[in-house]
């Protein structure tokens, strides 16, 4: 067809559009059909997301504690058994450190917010309307916590359908934690038969480095997580700060939230700082707080997380703001990990067809004069 139109066109003439033209429109395309088919995703995900977060919460948990599966395995150790004792770890672990966070910030929740409406009030003789809005803001929040607590209460069969929701999704990620656990190479052999050509290999690396991005920022992010929520917890205790394991508690989940998390949580502890001890404990709070994130962006991050996936600050804010504006704090939670993943994905991907460019024989061997691309001596 396109040898019909070169004939139908009159020699000469120049086409429609130059090349850098149609070069631009094809990539506008495919950047449209992407996005289209991420658009899909994303709605499709909202629309199923009963089913759809605890999948996602699951394949966090495998990557949180698949090395201690691989090491039981590893042991001679049963494949089913090995999965079983690995989600008994899991909710061990991460139900004790969840019951430990959350009961720390209900024990101290009325009084950092107190210290932070105090500190409001003090901010407020010196800054004016910057005081004001936070206070305004505290404010706002112990309505909202006192509405929903009204509301739950009230409202008894609408809160027992809430937490029956939650403890479903809860069990639901358990069991298939175990099955991700127990069946990962039925899962491999499964994309090894259903790829489409040859492409078995490249979309087996795909996934590993997916996953491995995952699992690199699962471990890494709790390692930081209790480094941190550790040291300005001894940091505030020091300072004889109130509420210290309240705030490190809020540090310690903060701290799965990159940057945002981590200036939200420090904020906080300062401003209590300053309700309870003035401006001279709240400038030694500070300091405590600009340590522990000098330590963990130049110590922690490098040795910890060295292997993982580095994206870009202003990456890593898009991703949190989308998942924010998609499912809420969930969503900001499993923004950062499912990115790494796609960035780790699209670095095997490049990484294959780049050894493919190289290992081809038209880059190894020296092209004959006269082909295309090299000049024949007749025309130098």
């Amino acid at each position: 067809m396109q040898n019909d139109l070169k004939r139908d066109r009159p020699r000469g003439e120049a086409p429609l559009l130059p090349i850098a033209a149609r070069r631009t429109a094809a990539w506008c395309a495919v950047a449209l059909l992407v996005a289209g088919v991420i658009a899909v995703g994303v709605w499709l995900s909202v629309e199923l997301s009963a089913a759809v977060t605890p999948v996602l919460l699951a394949l966090l948990g495998s990557a949180l504690l698949g090395p201690l599966y691989r090491r039981m395995v590893a042991m001679k150790l049963n494949r089913s058994l090995a999965a079983g004792l690995t989600c008994a770890v899991l909710v061990i672990v991460v139900g004790g450190a969840g019951y430990i966070v959350v009961s720390a910030l209900v024990d101290t929740g009325d009084q950092i917010i107190a210290s932070l409406k105090e500190a409001a009030k003090q901010l407020s003789r010196h800054f004016g309307t910057a005081g004001t809005s936070l206070d305004d803001l505290a404010t706002n929040a112990k309505t909202f916590i006192g509405k929903f607590g009204t509301t739950a209460a009230s409202g008894l069969l609408a809160g027992v359908s809430v937490v029956g929701q939650f403890i479903a999704a809860a069990v639901l990620a358990l069991l298939l934690t175990f099955f991700f656990l127990r069946d990962s190479d039925k899962a491999l052999n499964a994309l090894r038969d259903w790829a489409p050509g040859d492409s078995a290999p490249r979309l087996e690396g795909m996934a590993r480095r997916g996953f491995q991005a995952i699992e690199g920022f699962m471990r890494g992010t709790t390692l930081i997580a209790l480094i941190d929520a550790t040291c300005i917890t001894v940091g505030l205790l020091i300072l004889g700060v109130p509420n210290a394991f309240g705030l490190g508690a809020l540090v310690f989940v903060g701290a799965y939230i990159p940057y945002l998390g981590a200036f939200i949580s420090g904020a906080v502890a300062v401003l209590v700082a300053l309700a309870e001890g003035g401006y001279v404990k709240a400038l030694w709070a500070l300091g405590v707080v600009l340590a522990v994130q000098v330590l963990e962006g130049h110590v922690l991050q490098p040795m910890i997380q060295s292997r993982t996936v580095q994206m870009h600050p202003a990456i890593v804010m898009l991703a949190i703001t989308a998942g924010a504006g998609v499912a809420g704090i969930l969503g900001m939670l499993l923004a950062v990990p499912l990115t790494a993943a796609a960035f780790g994905a699209l670095h095997e991907l490049r990484r294959h067809y780049l050894n493919s460019a190289t290992d081809s024989p038209d880059a190894t061997e020296p092209e004959a004069p006269g082909s295309a691309g090299e000049p024949s001596p007749a025309s130098s």
